[in-house]
């Protein structure tokens, strides 16, 4: 027999190994009853400073002799069954599916895909992830910008230079079998139960890499350097996509995955006539604290626990009277602040963090929601808007790709000649006066909120930390606009998916619209 145990506690000088006598206790059983067990999820509970502890949920094997006497009102007890192996139908199509971009998204589509038995065609615009590698990293010292391969595009989308965060609010059985696609992979086990689990930036790249080769054994075929310049139409369906301004390829089934940033594509679809609306999404700077004082303030005299990972946050403020809020987004504990930018004379930044996140700093975005009644509705004012500030950016840095900064207390006021601090971005910061970078209902609902924040958490309010901007790229700016069929509402034969499509937010989410949508061709094919 089964069972789900829920609440079992351990404080941090408590190990693992007692979780077995643990449960044991709580079902009143002899440990020895316990065949097995394993952790279903995990998650640190720093509410009291003097009793931080972890709460697990456990899946135990409970022998069938043993005498348990199970209270039917024990939320913290569940009998469950075993899950069953998911079953794919082998499939055929006429014409094999194509994928336009190679993020989460592209890939996961393209690996269910694979389950079926298809074989898609898998078009990257930027180049496979070891030669991306290079190029963002000359980026980053030379400030040279390669265009079709930096931090927005190439093999594994922008989530291969982020945290790596896995975490998700969605409730879908399909999220398992993302997270276990990622371990089978080379990801550590324990992002199947972490609460919230993240690969770093780092093994994220031997995890795409990984799944690459997979995808080839199944004889898909991958092309990198292979920018979609257009599409033709023929009575309300696409029969083909033009690849670098001269290959057409034509298929039934178009998965476009491209990404929050492909900026170029959106206007080419807007040009074929498929429906595009700009949407809302937000805009900001990014914080940047030593990561000893979060850990502070979020641990006290724990701080420093070999047993606590490094401390991260979330803090939120809504102002009424302005009908705002300014909030933190993809924090990165022990990260780095990066160049984003994707396109020339334009500045966007963004966080990452290796697998140990250890660099030493915190930062995270702090971001004020914007709206079409901020930059006008037409279907592609939202990106205009973004250059706008990007270019702002820009130029205050020193129109050399440095990034304009601040130190937060000179910010809102409380110390006008604070230097700069020292920071993990490159290739350097430029002190500059953000006023110049974002719209002041930005900066004013900024400025408004930060002091909220700092009574929330005491620390950080400090004259070692500093804001960096810009960050625009939170989410994609615009909707390509899809029916319950997954395909674009007005030119059938294309199926938006992922963030870039305006329908996720983030790696698992966007995994899980590729799945989806595969599933959807699938269920297509199937009749």
């Amino acid at each position: 027999m089964f069972l789900r145990l829920t609440q079992i506690r351990l404080f941090l000088h408590e190990d693992e190994i007692l979780l077995k006598e643990k449960a044991a206790d709580y079902l009143k059983i002899e440990p020895g009853n316990i065949s097995s067990f394993e952790i279903v999820r995990k998650s640190l509970d720093s509410r009291q400073k003097n009793k931080i502890n972890y709460v697990y949920t456990l899946k135990i094997e409970v022998a069938d002799d043993a005498a348990l006497n199970i209270d039917d009102n024990d939320v913290h007890i569940k009998i469950i069954k075993e899950s069953e192996v998911l079953q794919f139908p082998k499939l055929k199509a006429e014409k094999r599916p194509v994928i336009v971009g190679m993020g989460p998204a592209g890939l996961f589509a393209a690996l269910r895909l694979t389950e079926y038995g298809l074989k898609p065609l898998i078009l990257e615009r930027g180049k496979e992830i070891k030669e991306r590698v290079k190029d963002v990293e000359h980026f980053w010292k030379e400030r040279v910008l390669n265009e079709e391969s930096n931090v927005q595009f190439g093999e594994g989308g922008a989530g291969t230079f982020s945290d790596g965060k896995l975490t998700t609010r969605v409730d879908d059985p399909r999220i398992s079998y993302i997270l276990q696609s990622f371990v089978d992979a080379g990801a550590e086990s324990k992002i199947l139960y972490e609460a919230k689990p993240h690969i770093g930036t780092d093994r994220l790249r031997s995890v795409v890499i990984s799944l690459r080769k997979l995808l080839l054994e199944r004889e898909s075929e991958i092309r990198f350097n292979s920018k979609v310049t257009g599409f033709t139409q023929h009575k309300g369906k696409i029969e083909s996509i033009i690849v670098n301004d001269r290959e057409e390829i034509s298929s039934d089934h178009f998965i476009l995955a491209i990404g929050h940033s492909a900026r170029d594509t959106y206007e080419a679809l807007h040009q074929t006539g498929v429906d595009v609306a700009s949407k809302s999404f937000a805009i900001g700077v990014r914080v940047e604290h030593p990561q000893s004082m979060i850990d502070k303030i979020q641990y006290g005299d724990c701080t420093g626990h070999p047993r606590l990972p490094a401390a991260d946050y979330m803090v939120t403020h809504n102002l009424k009277d302005k009908g705002r809020s300014a909030y933190s987004f993809c924090m990165c504990p022990g990260g780095l602040v990066v160049n984003a930018s994707s396109e020339p004379g334009r500045l966007v930044i963004n966080g990452m963090s290796l697998s140990k996140r250890d660099s030493g700093y915190a930062n995270s975005a702090l971001i004020v929601t914007v709206t079409p009644e901020d930059f006008g509705d037409g279907p592609l004012s939202s990106i205009a808007f973004q250059r706008r500030w990007e270019e702002a950016a820009f130029k205050s840095g020193g129109s050399n790709y440095n990034a304009p900064a601040q130190n937060l207390m000179a910010f809102i006021g409380e110390g006008k000649t604070l230097p700069l601090n020292r920071s993990s971005y490159l290739p350097a910061l430029t002190q500059a006066d953000l006023d110049q970078c974002l719209p002041d209902y930005v900066i004013d609902t900024l400025r408004s909120a930060i002091p909220v924040f700092g009574r929330k958490m005491k620390g950080f309010i400090s004259k070692e930390a500093t804001l960096i901007g810009v960050e625009t790229r939170t989410s994609a700016p615009v909707r390509i606009t899809r029916g319950l069929d997954f395909q674009s509402t007005r030119v059938a034969g294309l199926y938006p998916c992922g963030e870039g499509a305006g329908y996720a937010g983030g790696i698992m989410s966007s995994a899980l619209d590729g799945i989806k949508v595969a599933d959807a061709i699938a269920g297509s094919l199937k009749g």
